[in-house]
């Protein structure tokens, strides 16, 4: 009988440690059991600090995932560099547009594609774009003076543009965030930041934007109407199945995607580590207001929907339509799907990278239910070669491979 009680003794406490070694939670001592579906590689969590930036980290963070993807080694790139020279685009078109048009320090992820292809890119210890005097990122004021330039210079108080605004402007850019080095020295090897961009091999014609909305047509191309679309950059529009099973084939056949979302929801808690739809908002209690720009872990929210997994809404084309069409679905943040997983009922979820440093149980990451995905995205940017061979001939995509 000894025997038999040490043998299961034995067999338990093996079992335990295999649901402990493959199991992880979404916060210290938390209910919701996730399991690896898929797992693809990243590079380390940054912190946005106290920016508007996210759209510049989630996008390198893609970006940086893809070259580890094409087996280009792992680097760490400057999303400063980006910041500055998309600032410099937005300046041009505000002022084109007399002040008609969207200027402040939100992006989207076609601005990466915008920035590259003009300015090149280069590496974080190259250019880390804190030349004010501080540790970490802070554009409070650079975002105001930046703001009152373009103000000045939209009005034309001597009816007739100067000159000499568009250098004055990135005089003040780079007075924040430091001068764009012509050439440098990384890895023993000195590049321009457009050398540098092309030894990456990162061909940005190969980057598509999906998208689901019904004032639309689907399988058509618009320019998701956001302010922060300031490119006025398109987006290819597919029926909401379609854009999960998108997002879920991609990370199932090896490609990270970029995820714009809705962050305001209750159900988005960074601290505890979920994105969910509660079907009984009673389930949740936020507790202050978020920051704006959403560039930290924002209102405290508190709920039993936080500590094990719940029936979550329905969410249909139709009620994904109505919160857009009625603000209550915005474009808030950038982050970067780098995997899949399951809960313990079988409800799958994103595993997402944020970008507001490793605060948190999961280090930096967070996982989003499907029902939120579906009701709070507002696009995903991958590789076309990501996309189903189906999906890509329904858009008309020419794939590589």
């Amino acid at each position: 009988m000894k025997k038999y009680i040490t043998l299961g003794l034995i067999l338990l406490l093996t079992g335990m440690n295999l649901i402990s070694q493959d199991t992880i939670r979404n916060k210290k001592n938390g209910g919701y059991l996730f399991k690896k579906i898929a797992e693809l590689e990243s590079t380390s969590v940054q912190d946005q600090s106290r920016t508007s930036t996210c759209w510049s980290f989630s996008s390198l963070s893609f970006f940086e995932s893809e070259l580890l993807r094409m087996g280009k080694g792992r680097h760490n790139l400057s999303e400063m560099f980006v910041v500055r020279n998309a600032y410099i685009g937005k300046a041009d078109m505000y002022v084109r547009m007399m002040g008609l048009h969207n200027f402040g320090p939100g992006g989207a992820f076609h601005d990466l594609p915008w920035v590259i292809r003009r300015y090149g890119i280069v590496p974080e210890e190259v250019y880390k774009g804190l030349n004010y005097g501080i540790e970490k990122h802070n554009h409070a004021e650079l975002d105001a003076v930046l703001k009152g330039i373009v103000d000045a210079v939209k009005d034309n108080p001597q009816g007739k543009l100067t000159s000499a605004w568009k250098s004055a402007f990135a005089g003040a850019v780079d007075a924040y965030l430091g001068k764009v080095p012509e050439k440098f020295t990384y890895q023993g090897k000195e590049y321009t930041p457009t050398s540098f961009s092309n030894s990456l091999g990162l061909n940005m014609d190969d980057y598509v934007s999906l998208t689901s909305f019904t004032h639309h047509p689907y399988y058509t191309q618009f320019a998701i109407e956001v302010q922060d679309n300031w490119a006025m950059m398109q987006s290819y529009n597919i029926p909401l199945d379609e854009l999960q099973k998108a997002a879920e084939y991609s990370l199932k056949n090896g490609f990270t995607w970029a995820w714009g979302a809705d962050v305001s929801e209750k159900g988005f808690s960074f601290k505890n580590g979920v994105a969910i739809v509660p079907t009984h908002d009673s389930l949740i209690a936020q507790h202050g207001k978020d920051s704006k720009g959403f560039n930290n872990a924002g209102a405290d929210r508190t709920g039993a929907a936080f500590n094990q997994p719940m029936p979550e809404k329905n969410i249909t084309d139709a009620l994904r339509q109505e919160a857009f069409d009625n603000y209550q679905t915005t474009d808030d943040h950038g982050m970067h799907a780098t995997g899949l997983y399951t809960d313990q009922m079988g409800n799958n979820y994103f595993k997402i990278k944020n970008s507001w440093g490793t605060g948190n149980d999961c280090e930096g990451y967070l996982y989003c239910s499907m029902p939120y995905f579906r009701y709070k995205t507002i696009n995903i940017y991958l590789h076309k070669n990501a996309l189903s061979k189906d999906l890509a001939k329904k858009l008309g995509i020419i794939q590589t491979n």
